[in-house]
């Protein structure tokens, strides 16, 4: 099998996860809690252009598990804090 036939095979494999299969895995209390430039949220339409922050500005997006974005927060500690009193499990992701 070539490098191609099993990429394919993996994301065939993961795209067939149902939302029940995750959630017994756990995966919907999972958050993932990345480290961003504000200039980079912006372009991903997660942040308005109107905020009246420094492009330079590293924020903090919180997403669920299937990559819906949750909050943006300007502090590691306060997103990994805000998801566990929601009862949720956060990951970093680099």
């Amino acid at each position: 099998m070539d490098r191609n036939t099993k990429s394919a095979s993996r994301t065939r494999a993961a795209s067939e996860f149902t939302a029940e299969a995750l959630a017994q895995l756990g995966a919907d209390k999972t958050v993932y809690v990345r480290s961003v430039l504000a200039s980079k949220l912006k372009a991903e339409g997660l942040l308005p252009d109107s905020a009246n922050i420094d492009a330079e500005t590293t924020l903090y997006a919180v997403h669920a598990a299937d990559g819906t974005p949750l909050a943006i927060v300007d502090n590691r500690d306060l997103a990994f804090t805000g998801a566990r009193r929601q009862d949720m499990e956060p990951v970093s992701v680099h």
